[in-house]
């Protein structure tokens, strides 16, 4: 990702190793329908308190889906998700609405998130009257939170078509840490904004979330500010992982080809660079063209992988662990 602006360090938190994962998903699978295509098949990871895990994928890879189905809002065919060690898999409606100001949201759009009617105070007091904070608290927790996202106090009296689409954001941020959540889920929330802003955003999360030992499920399609912000990625190719592990080692040292393509697909400042990376992309999809598709059994990158065998279009492989990631691919060391 190209930056105007330095980006810190994922500084790996001191609580990652420790006790119960803040947020745990076991073999999820996930469809739409009854009778419908599986999103998500069998997709399992953690998240540690104070820590960041990032989905990255292509679009329809099921990362969103699984978002939607942390926050509650898609059952689950089968898996398990598991919230500070409690499942919340099938919580009902007044059990998810207890779990609301604990596990909150930033969207990719913060406009259509923000009711255009109201002023940015009114959004962000909601929460805080749903979760029965006593009204003398609210305008100074308003003015204190806005202040912690870098917005001035006086912010709250005005409608949110006031405000740049950086600063919507930041407002969407500080609707998500207005409860004080101990997980929040970053569904494409710097996606929509420049780069610039892209990496003041980025920033600013990071920040908050040394600040407030807060987790982070970040999902994004760009690896490259995926690798900023988490400590570990989860990739994912039509619902299923191929890789995962440390953010550094599984774009520093990528074993699966699907990351390979993901990484060569990731725009960098440097013009030598991107010029390799396209080349070896192109020559990825170039060996990939006219390969036969997979059976249902088999690795669903079949298709468009380079390394792709027969075995590859039979077979679904197993995660295997390769240095520090965990790869399905039955060639990996290729």
């Amino acid at each position: 990702m190209m930056s105007a602006i330095p980006l810190q360090e994922n500084a790996a938190p001191a609580q990652a190793e420790a006790g119960t994962p803040m947020l745990e998903v076991e073999n999820l699978t996930l469809q739409y329908s009854r009778k419908g295509p599986v999103i998500v098949d069998d997709v399992s990871f953690s998240v540690a308190p104070g820590e960041t895990v990032g989905l990255v994928g292509e679009s329809g890879s099921g990362k969103t889906t699984i978002g939607r189905s942390v926050l509650g809002l898609l059952g689950a065919r089968s898996g398990a998700i598991r919230f500070q060690g409690e499942d919340i898999t099938h919580l009902s409606p007044r059990a998810r609405r207890k779990l609301q100001g604990e596990l909150r949201a930033v969207f990719q759009d913060p406009y259509s998130s923000l009711n255009p009617r109201r002023t940015v105070g009114e959004s962000l007091a909601e929460p805080l009257k749903v979760a029965k904070v006593p009204s003398e608290q609210i305008g100074p927790k308003i003015a204190a939170t806005l202040e912690a996202v870098g917005l001035p106090a006086n912010a709250a009296g005005r409608f949110p078509r006031q405000f740049s689409g950086g600063q919507r954001q930041r407002i969407a941020i500080a609707r998500a840490l207005i409860t004080d959540p101990q997980l929040v889920v970053c569904d494409e929330a710097v996606s929509a904004l420049d780069l610039s802003t892209q990496a003041q955003v980025l920033n600013l999360l990071a920040d908050l979330r040394e600040e407030r030992g807060l987790s982070y499920l970040f999902i994004a399609h760009d690896i490259s500010v995926v690798e900023f912000l988490a400590q570990r990625v989860v990739v994912l190719y039509r619902g299923q992982v191929m890789e995962s592990g440390p953010s550094s080692e599984v774009v520093r040292n990528p074993r699966h080809p699907f990351t390979k393509v993901l990484i060569a697909a990731s725009p960098v400042p440097n013009p030598a660079t991107q010029k390799e990376r396209r080349a070896q992309w192109s020559s990825l999809k170039a060996a990939s063209a006219g390969a036969a598709p997979a059976d249902a059994g088999g690795c669903p990158f079949a298709a468009r992988c380079p390394l792709a065998t027969d075995l590859c279009r039979s077979v679904r492989p197993k995660p295997r662990r390769l240095g520090e990631a965990d790869v399905a691919c039955h060639f990996a060391e290729e």
